[in-house]
């Protein structure tokens, strides 16, 4: 398994040739990701805009379960010192500072509560949180976050269960509430999630026995 020095060795290796093949975001997603992992910190989203002559580079971070103020500090850090690392490398030519072509300025933020909901990890990290969801077909549901995966979500409106595709949603944001959920609400949605665990640790087994009973009959013959 490589070192923490080696992954960031080869990130800034990887930057530097999606650099020369275009497209900053691309040539900084590896980079950027590899700082952010051993802290337990995922790269949300990555923008790099021009300001003036200077380079903007604006980064979103998030964790599993949510993220705080010394958690994004940390990881600001962590960017930060990639990216000078890489910055100050001898590019093509032997110049340093080719990274950007000139002076930048970094970013790091959590995400804000208006951040649309669009890969499954955004729904799991809403969960139990009342979300407006507008649909492909037309029109609007608003309802609370219950079982998640990697193909849909349950959504709990008006006191009953509906299950989604993330293929019907075409744009979901969490609301902001004044008021804590009713507890029946999270009572269903609770009942709701125990199953769908319950259903998923079902078709592991069966994979297992599935992959065990296969492995038995290869061997017999």
């Amino acid at each position: 398994m490589p070192s923490g020095q080696d992954r960031g060795s080869q990130a800034r290796g990887e930057a530097a040739r999606a650099r020369r093949s275009g497209g900053a975001e691309a040539a900084l997603e590896p980079l950027i990701s590899s700082a952010l992992a051993p802290l337990g910190v995922e790269l949300d989203s990555l923008d790099v805009v021009r300001a003036g002559s200077r380079r903007v580079v604006k980064v979103v971070v998030d964790a599993e379960d949510g993220i705080g103020l010394d958690e994004v500090a940390s990881a600001s850090r962590a960017v930060s010192a990639a990216l000078d690392a890489a910055d100050a490398e001898p590019q093509d030519g032997g110049e340093t500072g080719a990274l950007f072509g000139g002076p930048y300025t970094l970013e790091v933020t959590s995400p804000g509560v208006d951040r649309p909901l669009t890969r499954p990890r955004h729904w799991r990290r809403a969960r139990r949180r009342l979300v407006s969801a507008r649909l492909v077909a037309g029109g609007e549901l608003t309802g609370r976050v219950g079982a998640c995966d990697e193909e849909g979500v349950t959504l709990l409106v008006d006191r009953t269960l509906r299950r989604l595709a993330y293929s019907e949603v075409e744009r979901a944001t969490v609301e902001i509430e004044f008021r804590p959920p009713a507890e029946e609400d999270l009572r269903l949605l609770a009942d709701d999630e125990a199953g769908h665990d319950r259903q998923a640790a079902g078709v592991e087994q069966d994979a297992h026995a599935e992959g065990v009973r296969s492995n038995t009959e290869e061997k017999s013959q």
